[in-house]
Parts: C-alpha cells; structure tokens; sequence
C-alpha cells in the first residue's frame, strides 16, 4: 500500500525554501512580478517514477500525461524525458505535444467533437485515435476508405473506440464521464450497443483497441477500476466472438483523485493499481497493451502559486486580503469552491512562513466580482499589505491553464529544481504576458506616447 506520509518533496520548508529564493532573485517582486507559478521538477520525476513502478513489469503499458492538465511545452518535454508519452483533446494541444517532441505514435488523441481536419492530421501522422461516437465511427470510414484510394492499405495510428461504461457518477457531476447521460463515449448499457460494437469490430480490422475513462477528482479508485473491468470484458467478448485476438489494446484513461486537504498526495498509484488487480484483472494477464491518461495526479501537489497582498481591509467584521491571485489562475476554485478547495499558505515579504494567531480572513483576486475568492473565512495569521500567500497544489490547471477575465494578464510560471546543497535553480518554463501581448490578441495597438 501507499506509504501515506508526505515526503521531503511535499514538505512546508522545501516551499519555503523555494518562495524565499524566488523573492531574492526578483521571480517575485511587488513591483514587477506580482504573481507567478513555481513547478517542482524534482517532485515531478519522483511523481513519474511512483506511476513507472506501479505497474509491473509485465505489462506493456504506456503512460500518456494527459495534456490539459499542464499544456506548457518545457513541462511536456520534461515528462517526455521521464518517459511518458502524451494523451490530447484538441488541435492546440496536439501541436503542443509535437512542439515538446512526442514522437506521434506516443501521442493519443481524445475528444468528443474530433473535425475532419484533425482527424486526417492525426491518421497521417500516426497518431493513436479513440473514437468517441457512431457518427465519428462513420467518418473515419470515410478517411480511410480515402486513403485507400491513394494506396494506403492500413492506418498508421492505433484506432480504438471510446465507451461509455455507465459505473456511475463520482462527488463532483462535472468531471464524472461514465454517467447513464455522459456526452463521452458509446453507452455501452445501451440497448443492443454491445453488440453493434462486436459487429463493428468483426467488420473493421483496423480497429484494435478499447478506450474508457470513468473521471477523475471525486471518483475513487474501486469506480474507476469498475469502469476498465467493463472495457476488459467487452474486449475479451468481441476477441472470443470474432475467434481471434482483435482487441490488443485498452487505454484505460486517468483521474486519480488528489488531495486538496493536506501534503498527502491522496491514493497512489500502486493502491490504484492493486484496485486494478481485483476489478480487472485481464489487464494482468498479458493479453492486452494498456496505456494511462493521468494528468493532475501527475502534477498537482509538485507547483504552487504565490501572490503579493496589495491591500488589507474588514467589512462586517471580516478580514479581507486583496492579492492578485484570483480567477485567472484558480477558476475551479472561485466558481466551485465545494469541489474544488485549496490550501493557503501565509508568508512575509522575504517568503518566509508568516507566524501569529490565526484569523478568520477571505482571500479576494483582482476581479471585478464580489465571487472572486480564493478562499473563505481561512484560519491564517493576519495578513498585511506586502506580505505573500501561496495557493497550494497547483501544479496542474491553474496558473498553467489561466482564464482571461477582465485582461488579466498570464503570470510566469517558473520550473524549479533544488540540489542536495540548498541551492535553488529556476528555468523559465512560461513568461509572463506583456500589455502589447495582450492589445495584439484582441486586436489592439500599442497607444504610443
């Protein structure tokens, strides 16, 4: 089972270590760099290494990060060093992961809404495909028979479909994908869909693989491994009824749950794995590839995201911060703090741990809504103008994936790697974007003086 102690890799003092670094270097300054991402690349690799050694040794498995958790290039091409490949949902995504050297046929492409366009991109680069619908089921007929004509006379991609277990919903609706009505995937409990998904199988021998993915945050790991439990045995029917070994391949998503509560990384990968072992178990037997999509897991309690406090005030009795940390770098938080909470950490102007009696106070972004909170009535010692806060395991969406309310504009995001002296070292791994940046994407000019 998974040691559940936090490491020296998830610790206060390693963050503190890094946040004081980056106040002297000036990666934070009250001035000019009022809000920034910090990614620790060294817990990334033990992050990595942790997935690696889950699985055994036996399994032919690819582990794809699933892109839309952390699109930045540097970060993509530092998981293709640990040996990942890359698993996305979009033309934007896809040349991100080309940009960062995927080779195409370590790259999965994932998404309900695939264009004819991306679709002959990806069949032409060798690009693994899960179909997710009937419709474009029917399109990549049409493709292929192309293709043909040209005299192509197999796809270059691994093509698999897409279903749709229906194992149910986890704590959060929005990111539970194997509900009875989800837009992702063939339903797979749908009347006579089993088989006219063996039928489909026994008339395409190009199609070799089966694709599921139950959620992620809020779905527990017993769920998930229902979900490939029925994606194993679809694929064991459709290879006894055809009476040969058509289905090589399950691709059997991410999701594992972080926790958002504490330094603990939340369920590991290798319990997951032993969840695996008793829901689906053919995935053991070496019958089957097997590729994994994790993305936040993978990411998200190695980064941080620190802000300066700009102004201090009460109203009704409340203590209020006011930081540049809001929505543009904590969405999900600010629209649904229920599901998706964050932890607070309070520093002084050099990064050092703020210490004093906790209060009772909100942690408010820039934007122009009374909505825009971080957090609530958060137990910290009292905040003053000029001091830090840091938002905990952000190292996946957030800061990475900004959202562009009121122009806000996009923070640098730093990749940090600490060696065995102390000694913190920063590569940038995203700049932050100028004024001119953002007049040239909305189609502004520069007003010259």
């Amino acid at each position: 089972m998974t040691d559940p102690r936090p490491t020296a890799l998830q610790s206060p003092e390693r963050r503190e270590l890094i946040l004081r670094a980056a106040v002297r270097e000036g990666l934070l300054d009250p001035e000019d760099a009022l809000l920034a991402g910090f990614i620790d690349l060294d817990a990334v690799a033990a992050t990595v290494d942790s997935l690696h050694r889950a699985f055994p040794d036996s399994v032919d498995v690819l582990h794809a990060f699933a892109a839309k958790a952390n699109s930045l290039v540097p970060v993509l091409a530092e998981l293709r060093t640990l040996g990942m490949g890359c698993e996305v949902a979009g033309p934007g995504e896809l040349a991100q992961a080309l940009a960062a050297g995927f080779d195409p046929e370590r790259i999965v492409f994932d998404s309900p809404a695939k264009t004819r366009r991306e679709l002959r991109q990806a069949l032409d680069l060798g690009v693994a495909v899960n179909i997710d619908s009937w419709q474009e089921l029917a399109r990549i007929d049409e493709l292929l028979a192309d293709k043909a004509e040209s005299g192509a006379l197999e796809p270059r991609s691994r093509i698999g479909v897409r279903i749709n277990p229906q194992v149910g919903g986890g704590s959060i609706g929005a990111t539970s994908t194997a509900t009875a009505n989800s837009k992702f995937g063939i339903a797979l409990a749908d009347e006579g869909n089993a088989e006219r998904l063996v039928a489909a199988f026994r008339e395409r021998p190009w199609l070799t693989w089966l694709h599921c993915h139950v959620g992620s945050q809020g779905c527990t790991p017993d769920l998930m491994a229902e979900g490939v439990a029925a994606a194993a045995g679809l694929a064991q029917r459709i290879n006894a009824e055809l009476g040969r070994r058509q289905v090589v391949g399950l691709d059997i998503g991410g999701g594992l749950p972080v926790d958002f509560h504490s330094d603990l990384a939340g369920p590991g990968y290798d319990e997951y794995v032993e969840r695996l072992r008793v829901h689906a178990p053919a995935l053991f037997s070496g019958g089957f590839r097997v590729v994994t999509e994790f993305g936040r897991s993978v990411l998200a309690k190695s980064g941080f995201t620190a802000a300066y406090v700009e102004y201090t005030k009460t109203a009704g009795g409340r203590a209020i911060a006011i930081t540049s940390a809001g929505v543009q770098v904590a969405t999900r938080t600010v629209f649904a703090p229920e599901s998706w909470p964050l932890r607070i950490s309070a520093h002084d102007a050099t990064g050092a741990a703020k210490r004093g009696e906790p209060v009772a106070q909100d942690i408010a972004g820039p934007a122009c809504f009374a909505g825009d909170l971080v957090a609530r009535a958060r137990a910290l010692p009292l905040l003053e103008p000029g001091d830090i806060v840091a938002l905990l395991d952000t190292g996946a969406y957030y800061a990475t994936t900004p959202f562009a309310y009121n122009s806000l504009l996009e923070p640098a995001v730093h990749g940090v790697r600490v060696a065995s002296d102390g000694t913190v070292r920063f590569g940038l791994l995203r700049r932050a974007q100028t004024v001119e940046e953002l007049l040239a994407r909305t189609g502004g000019r520069p007003r010259r003086p």
